[in-house]
């Protein structure tokens, strides 16, 4: 097994033991993402549309280290403080898909790292 740590400057650093994403032949396994600005380190969760876009901007720069982008997704978890923000959050998540929807799970959890509103999790494929 060739595993390869993907890590990129462009998404935010990990806040505990573990990858942004893991690459194994053409899977890419990439760790829940939460509207932490990779520039800053600072949380932007004080809006749901821009947290979810800053969310899924730094999957996107994951998934470009990868040399892979959203349309090689296959699998997405969703995990949200409130089932109340989901619709709010699927319409920002909508607009990254043009068409061949990832499988997909949303579930709401008590609490979320650093208090965040949305944090989501994603396969890809090449």
């Amino acid at each position: 097994m060739n595993k390869i740590i993907i890590n990129t400057s462009n998404a935010p650093a990990p806040i505990g033991p573990y990858s942004q994403a893991i690459q194994i032949g053409d899977l890419l396994f990439v760790s829940g993402q939460i509207a932490i600005n990779p520039a800053t380190g600072n949380v932007e969760n004080a809006n749901i549309t821009e947290e979810t876009e800053l969310v899924m901007k730094n999957i996107g720069a994951i998934l470009k280290a990868a040399q892979m982008d959203y349309p090689n997704i296959i699998k997405t978890t969703i995990f949200l403080s409130d089932m109340s923000l989901f619709s709010t959050v699927n319409e920002v998540y909508g607009k990254y898909f043009k068409s061949a929807f990832p499988a997909r799970e949303t579930v709401a959890v008590k609490t979320l790292p650093k208090n965040v509103n949305v944090e989501i999790s994603v396969t890809a494929a090449k």
